[in-house]
């Protein structure tokens, strides 16, 4: 939940900004860019699961949440297929806090949850682009965060994790 600061000055009410949500680090994705003949943003879901197993949490899903009629963006989340597998399909669609448009090249960044229990965890990227590849990059996590990094090799550039 999301608070928004008021401040009397001199008889004006000024609202400040809404604060962020309280977060026990932050995800740093890179999304490379491609010389290819035909680019088009790659679809991209950050999950995060327990190292012994157990439910996924997913803390971002980028795809063209705008497409509509009959082939809606979301008929090609199932490309994500290692996500898709792990509670994807599942999902209701758009999640509050989670779906957003694709992305350009760049970074971007995403705040860990700060209730996510105290252990071990594998933070996963995975991208998926028409007419490009697929990737998915696993990061170890540990709860509370530490520094970590991984890089992919082709659709994700460095995933770092860092701690709060």
């Amino acid at each position: 939940m999301r608070t928004l600061s008021l401040m009397v000055l001199g008889g004006v009410t000024i609202a400040a900004a809404p604060a962020p949500p309280p977060s026990a680090g932050t995800v740093s994705v890179t999304i490379p860019r491609l010389n290819v003949a035909e680019y088009h943003r790659p679809y991209v879901a950050v999950w995060v699961e327990p190292v012994g197993g157990g439910g996924a949490r997913t803390l971002a899903l980028w795809y063209d949440v705008k497409k509509r009629g009959a082939e809606p963006g979301t008929k090609w989340l199932a490309d994500l297929r290692a996500w898709w597998r792990k509670g994807g399909r599942s999902l209701a669609l758009p999640a509050d806090g989670v779906s957003g448009a694709t992305r350009a090249p760049g970074t971007h960044v995403i705040p860990l949850p700060a209730n996510l229990k105290p252990g071990a965890y594998v933070l996963n990227v995975e991208a998926a682009r028409e007419t490009g590849g697929r990737e998915l990059v696993q990061v170890p996590l540990s709860v509370p965060a530490k520094v970590a990094r991984a890089t992919g090799s082709h659709e994700l550039g460095a995933v770092t994790i860092a701690a709060r």
